[in-house]
């Protein structure tokens, strides 16, 4: 690769849990551990608006909305910072971190337009079917609707 040819884009989707921290390290230990990466990170938090939690929780007050607002916002920060340190910790500095606003299906795939992503990496809940049904899988709907490849990375259970 000469210094004039862009670096390929990895968008990697990150919320507030484990599976999802754990994909990142996963990423920054396989595609970033070497030097220099083939790949220009980006990482896109996507924050749910308060009316669809609203939605979702079925409280239907708007009297809890300025609160509920406060409240994503401290996850969607806490949620950057700790992706920050981890990428730190793997001494990976070169990484953009953005916030969306938005159904984590959607904001995913628009940040894979916007930044021309070869490839989007999220992690898996590990959900049944059953539930997968109910509630929607992130990863599944990227699979068949973003515009590069896909990686779903899995948590592996541990054996006792």
């Amino acid at each position: 690769m000469t210094t004039t040819e862009e670096k390929s884009v990895m968008v990697v989707g990150i919320e507030d849990n484990q599976h999802s921290f754990y994909a990142l390290e996963w990423t920054l230990d396989h595609f970033f551990g070497t030097s220099p990466s083939l790949f220009k990170l980006v990482i896109v938090h996507a924050k749910p608006s308060p009316a669809s939690v609203i939605g979702l929780t079925g409280l239907g007050s708007v009297e809890i909305l300025p609160s509920l607002e406060t409240d994503l916002k401290k996850i969607a920060a806490r949620v950057v910072e700790k992706a920050k340190e981890i990428c730190t910790a793997k001494s990976v500095n070169d990484v953009i971190v953005e916030v969306e606003e938005g159904d984590a299906r959607n904001v995913l795939c628009e940040a894979v337009e916007k930044h021309h992503a070869s490839i989007l990496v999220v992690g898996s809940h590990g959900y049944g079917v059953l539930r997968r049904t109910v509630l929607g899988s992130v990863s599944d709907y990227c699979a068949h609707h973003a515009h590069c490849s896909v990686m779903i990375v899995k948590k592996p259970k541990h054996k006792s």
